[in-house]
C-alpha cells in the first residue's frame, strides 16, 4: 500500500479525524506507520495543496471542494452541525441588521459563502472585508462584527452581546444539517483499502473525544466540559443522508448566487463517472454566466473546440458589454530603471547592480516621455521598473508629487514586486508603503509579476521574487484601501495547464473577496535573446484558447484586455473575438517585452481602426474604464 499524502486542518473539531494517523500514533493504533504522511494546515492552505499537487486527500472546505471539481467524498466522514455549531459565528456589538461592515476570517471559503447567502436571505448588504483573525477580532466596534471560526470561536463565545451562529441559522433556514468539510480525494488518488484507514482513524479518534477535550482545555484554559460537549453534541462526524442533502442544498445555493460552480458529492471517481459533464454542457453553462469550477477549466483549456470557446467567451463579453463598445487607453509604458536584484530567467530587460548597462531615467528624460504623453491626449503613465535598491520610497514620493503637479497624470505605478521591496528595504508594512505611495499620488497598482501564481512555476523561473501568496496579499491590501488594479497572467514557462487555471481560481477568490481587479490581460512567455529559459507553450491559437478561458471562468471581473503588444494588432483584433472588449493601450514605448525582441507598437487611430474594422465602436477610457470620449 503506498503512501498517501494527507493534509488535515489544524482546528479542535477536525482532530478527532485526524489524530490517529500522527505520528507514534498510526503504528500504536494499529494504522501502520508509513501509510500515511500527515501535515496540518489552516484550512485555505488545503485546497491549494491538493489542486498543486501536493495531498492526495484533503480534510477540505466544502465550498473549496466545489469550486475544484471532480473529487471524491471518501464515505461517511465529514465535520457538521444540526443546529447550534458554536465555532462559526458573527460576533458584534450590535444586532446583525444593525451593522454597517463585517470583517470576514478568510480561513474557510465555505462559512465565508455560507455567510453571504445568509445576509442575502435576510436582504442585508453590510460592507464585507477580509482580514486574518487576529486582525478580524481587533476591527469588531460599534457597528463592525466579525465573522469568527474555528478555535478563536470558541474562545469568543460568551464575550460579545450579539452572536449569529451559522450552522444554526442554516437549520432554521433549511431544515438540513449544514457540512463544513470533508475528506475529499484527489482522481485515481484513493483505494477503497486505503478509504478503511479514514474510518477506522474516526473510530479510534471519536472514542479519544474526553481525551481530546482534557488536552484542549489544559492548552486554551476553556472548560473541559464545554469542549467535551462541542465534540460530542455540536459537531457531527457522521456524512450520511441528511447531511448529503445539506451538503447538496448548500452548494446549488452557491451556485445559484453565482458564489459557487454548480456540483454534485460524489462517493465514485468523477473522471469515470457517466455523470460527469460534457465539453457542450460546460461552455453552456459558461455562457449563460454560471461560474466554472477549475477542473471545468482545465478540460476546456485541454479539449475545447477552439472555435467553440471563442464563441461562449464572446457570448460572455456580449452579455456584459452589450452596447458593443471596445475601450483602450492613452498611457505610456515608463520604464524608470532597469537596475534589478531578482534575476528573472524570463527576463532580458534586467541588468543587476553595478552593471554598466544600468540606468535610472533622469527628470528631464521622464519629461519628455510625460510631455508627450500630455500632447497626445493622455491620462495616465504605467510607471514600472526594477527592483533598484539604491531607490528608497522618498525618491518615489517625490516623483508621485512631480508627476502629479507637473504633468496632472494618473499614476498606474509599481507592481506588487516592487511595493514588496519597498517593505523589505524600509522595514515597514506592505500597508504602510502604499499609504505613502496613495498619499504621494498612487492612483492604482499594475498587476505585473503574477507570472503564474503557482509557487513551483515562481521557483523555477524567478526563485528571489515574491511568492503567490505575497503577491495576491499585495492586492488584497490595495483594494481595501480602495486602490484599483490590474491582473496579469505570463504563461508558456514551465507551467502546465492546471497551473494556469489555478492561477485564474486566484485571481477569481481574491476578486469575490475585493472586487478591486478592473480588468485581465495574458500572454505567453516572449522567448529571444536575453532570456535564459527555454519557451514552454506558446502561439496564436493558445493565445487565443487561453484568453477565452480566462473569459469564462473569471466571472467576476468585468473586462479582459487584448495583448497585441506581444500577440501583434491583427491577433489583438481577433482577441476582440475570443472574449476581450479592450485593446490595451496606446505604445508610444514598451521596453521590457521589447528587450526579449516583440516590438509592436501602433498609436491611437490605428487602434480605433482595428476596433472598427473587427466590427466595434471605439472609446478611449482611464484605468478605472470610464469611458472619456463618445464611441464611434
Amino acid at each position: 500500500m503506498s503512501t498517501l499524502r494527507v493534509i488535515g486542518v489544524e482546528y479542535l473539531n477536525a482532530r478527532p479525524l485526524w489524530e490517529a494517523f500522527r505520528g507514534d500514533a498510526a503504528a500504536e493504533r494499529g494504522l501502520g506507520a508509513g501509510i500515511v504522511d500527515l501535515r496540518l494546515a489552516p484550512p485555505s492552505e488545503l485546497a491549494r495543496a491538493l489542486a498543486e499537487d501536493e495531498a492526495d486527500v484533503g480534510l477540505l472546505p466544502v465550498a473549496a471542494a466545489a469550486a475544484m471539481g471532480e473529487l471524491r467524498l471518501l464515505r461517511n466522514m465529514a465535520i457538521g452541525a444540526r443546529g447550534k455549531v458554536r465555532s462559526v459565528a458573527i460576533v458584534a456589538e450590535r444586532p446583525i441588521h444593525e451593522l454597517d461592515s463585517i470583517a470576514l476570517d478568510l480561513s474557510s471559503r465555505t462559512s465565508v459563502v455560507l455567510t453571504r447567502l445568509l445576509l442575502a436571505r435576510r436582504k442585508l448588504a453590510p460592507k464585507l472585508f477580509g482580514a486574518l483573525p487576529p486582525q478580524a477580532i481587533a476591527s469588531i466596534g460599534d457597528r463592525t462584527g466579525a465573522l469568527i471560526i474555528g478555535d478563536p470561536a470558541l474562545d469568543l463565545e460568551d464575550r460579545y452581546p450579539y452572536r449569529l451562529d451559522l450552522a444554526e441559522d442554516w437549520f432554521d433556514w433549511t431544515g438540513l444539517p449544514f457540512v463544513f468539510a470533508a475528506w475529499f480525494a484527489r482522481p485515481g488518488a484513493v483505494s477503497r483499502d486505503q478509504e478503511d484507514l479514514f474510518r477506522i482513524a474516526k473510530q479510534k479518534g471519536l472514542a479519544r473525544t474526553d481525551q481530546i477535550a482534557a488536552e484542549h482545555s489544559a492548552r486554551s484554559g476553556l472548560s473541559e466540559e464545554s469542549l467535551r460537549s462541542y465534540l460530542t453534541e455540536s459537531i457531527r462526524y457522521d456524512l450520511g443522508d441528511e447531511e448529503l442533502a445539506g451538503l447538496q442544498r448548500f452548494w446549488s445555493e452557491g451556485a445559484k448566487a453565482g458564489l459557487l460552480p454548480a456540483a454534485t458529492p460524489t462517493f465514485e471517481e468523477p473522471r469515470t463517472s457517466v455523470s460527469r459533464p460534457s465539453l457542450d454542457s460546460i461552455l453552456l453553462r459558461a455562457a449563460d454566466g454560471e461560474r466554472l469550477s477549475a477542473s471545468d477549466g482545465v478540460r476546456l483549456l485541454r479539449e475545447g473546440s477552439f472555435f467553440e470557446l471563442g464563441l461562449a467567451a464572446d457570448a460572455v463579453r456580449r452579455r456584459k458589454h452589450p452596447k458593443g463598445v471596445v475601450t483602450y487607453i492613452v498611457d505610456r509604458n515608463v520604464n524608470y530603471t532597469n537596475v534589478c536584484t531578482t534575476s528573472c530567467r524570463f527576463c532580458a530587460f534586467y541588468r543587476p547592480v553595478g552593471h554598466p548597462e544600468g540606468y535610472v531615467l533622469s527628470r528631464e528624460v521622464l519629461g519628455q516621455k510625460l510631455q508627450e504623453v500630455k500632447d497626445a491626449g493622455g491620462v495616465q503613465i504605467l510607471l514600472q521598473g526594477g527592483l533598484n535598491p539604491d531607490l528608497r520610497i522618498e525618491w518615489y514620493e517625490d516623483l508621485f508629487r512631480w508627476v502629479k503637479k507637473a504633468y496632472g497624470l494618473g499614476l498606474h505605478a509599481l507592481s506588487p514586486e516592487e511595493i514588496i521591496h519597498l517593505s523589505q528595504l524600509e522595514e515597514i508594512s506592505v500597508r504602510r508603503v502604499l499609504e505613502r505611495l496613495h498619499a504621494a499620488g498612487l492612483d492604482s497598482v499594475p498587476g505585473g509579476g503574477a507570472e503564474i501564481l503557482v509557487d513551483r512555476v515562481r521557483r523555477k523561473i524567478a526563485k528571489a521574487k515574491c511568492t503567490s501568496a505575497e503577491w495576491l496579499d499585495v492586492m488584497r491590501v490595495a483594494h481595501h484601501m480602495g486602490l484599483r488594479s490590474s491582473a496579469t497572467m505570463m504563461y508558456g514557462t514551465v507551467d502546465t495547464p492546471e497551473e494556469r487555471i489555478q492561477h485564474l481560481m486566484k485571481i477569481r477568490d481574491l476578486q469575490d473577496e475585493t472586487g478591486g481587479f478592473t480588468a485581465f490581460f495574458c500572454w505567453d512567455f516572449q522567448h529571444e535573446s536575453g532570456t535564459h529559459i527555454a519557451p514552454g507553450d506558446n502561439g496564436t491559437h493558445l493565445y487565443l484558447r487561453t484568453q477565452a478561458v480566462a473569459r469564462l471562468m473569471l466571472d467576476n471581473v468585468d473586462h479582459v484586455g487584448a495583448s497585441w503588444v506581444t500577440q501583434g494588432p491583427a491577433v489583438g483584433q481577433v482577441a476582440l473575438r475570443f472574449g476581450a472588449d479592450d485593446f490595451g493601450s496606446v505604445m508610444f514605448e514598451e521596453n521590457v517585452v521589447s528587450s526579449a525582441g516583440t516590438t509592436f507598437r501602433i498609436g491611437a487611430e490605428a487602434i480605433e481602426k482595428r476596433i472598427n474594422d473587427a466590427g466595434f465602436k471605439a472609446t478611449r477610457r482611464n484605468v478605472r474604464y470610464d469611458w472619456l470620449t463618445e464611441p464611434s
